[in-house]
């Protein structure tokens, strides 16, 4: 999948897109896509062979609106496209399946201990793992970037959760699995359904097998002893809602932190933008929030009408899906001025990367803190990357990221 998008992209026929098609996002461009929906139908109906339909919102605006809005646009019936026309098992119990006021009470404590003072005694172990991560880099051969960080939101979520480190990488194969069930590189037996039920299952058994241990043991000071001892409407947390936070947690530091670094490298590598970064006072908060926006990594979040509804001339209808495209949203012309140019400068950056209002993703610190320990590596490490091959994108239409992206790395 493109980053960018022609100035000019012409007319579209948009009853021959499926939004919903993974491949689009391996080997398609839907910037232009939703771009012309953006112009001519920000609210549009997308019919889809892999089950009901939904409604396409693309604009940064009505984007908003609709995460903001819980009342009207629920959480609990499915917040990804994988589970259209299907009820969730985790609504009610996982905090991104729940709605206001019970995720508020779920969300608290986990706010607290994510809290950027609450986690910044991760940066030391976060720096010795990021440079583990980059020593192929140092070699001044052809590397896989996007291969050689892929281990960095495993490392960073395990650690929250009081995880072995040995364990990493299987996890790590696990919840690519999970997030990318149809991509061939983590499809098992060429069945996408069959590739995430095996997933979910291993993971939940890994984390129930963990819950059991530190049940017997006395709590320790992680994000799992945390969820042990919370309680909701006067009760603890059921070993299944415990389970399926540390899921959610687990996923939330999988979609975020890899592939922001490795959209903003393969736009800039080998130009004077990236050297004049790595040259100056480094890759500052600017420019991260730019890479945020720029890589929209988490590609969608889906919500259900609660009741009819009117938005953009489109009449909705109590239970129909409503899809937020965020790609969409943080190209959106109204609000950033050339979208469609990395810009590390860039102020008053609204990207809505993280999501937006009550479900504004929890760990958005421990991804802002894991991005900032690897720029500052890159910056101290590296003066520029050069291309040393073609990047290849996830099949997935939940992630927009680049899996494999080759490079040379130039170091100072």
């Amino acid at each position: 999948m493109r980053m960018a998008c022609p100035p000019h992209a012409g007319e579209i026929d948009l009853d021959r897109v499926d939004l919903a098609d993974p491949s689009l996002y391996a080997h398609g461009d839907p910037h232009p896509v939703w771009r012309e929906m953006r112009l001519r139908e920000p609210v549009r109906w997308q019919e889809t062979d892999r089950g009901p339909g939904f409604w396409s919102v693309t604009t940064h605006e009505l984007g908003i609106r609709v995460l903001r809005d819980s009342a009207t646009f629920t959480s609990e019936r499915g917040t990804l496209l994988n589970l259209l026309g299907k009820s969730d098992p985790a609504a009610g119990r996982q905090l991104v399946a729940t709605d206001p006021p019970r995720h508020r009470q779920m969300r608290e404590p986990l706010r607290r201990a994510l809290a950027m003072r609450s986690i910044d005694r991760l940066r030391d172990d976060l720096t010795a793992h990021v440079r583990r991560l980059l020593l192929p880099a140092r070699s001044q051969e052809p590397f896989d970037f996007a291969d050689a960080i892929g281990g960095l939101p495993v490392a960073a979520a395990g650690s929250l959760l009081g995880l072995p480190e040995a364990d990493y990488p299987e996890i790590s194969r696990l919840s690519l699995m999970a997030v990318a069930p149809d991509d061939p590189e983590y499809t098992v037996d060429g069945d996408p359904g069959s590739t995430l039920v095996r997933a979910h299952r291993e993971l939940f058994a890994y984390f129930s097998d963990t819950i059991r241990d530190r049940r017997r043991k006395p709590q320790r000071d992680d994000l799992i002893g945390l969820l042990l001892g919370m309680e909701v409407d006067g009760r603890a947390a059921a070993p299944g809602e415990v389970v399926a936070n540390c899921y959610s947690l687990l996923l939330g530091a999988l979609v975020t932190t890899p592939y922001v670094p490795t959209a903003m490298l393969a736009e800039l590598a080998g130009t004077d933008v990236l050297t004049r970064m790595l040259a100056g006072p480094g890759i500052d908060d600017p420019a991260i929030e730019e890479a945020l926006r720029w890589s929209s990594p988490a590609n969608h979040f889906m919500r259900h009408a609660q009741s009819d509804l009117e938005m953009a001339g489109r009449r909705i209808r109590a239970g129909d899906a409503i899809v937020v495209w965020i790609g969409s949203a943080n190209r959106d012309e109204e609000v950033f001025e050339a979208p469609y140019t990395f810009d590390p400068s860039r102020k008053g950056n609204r990207h809505i990367a993280f999501g937006s209002g009550a479900h504004y993703c929890v760990g958005h610190s421990v991804a802002r803190l894991s991005l900032r320990v690897l720029f500052d590596e890159l910056d101290q490490s590296f003066s520029n990357f050069e291309p040393a091959g073609e990047s290849e994108h996830l099949r997935s239409n939940f992630i927009a990221g680049i899996k494999h992206l080759p490079l040379v790395a130039r170091r100072r």
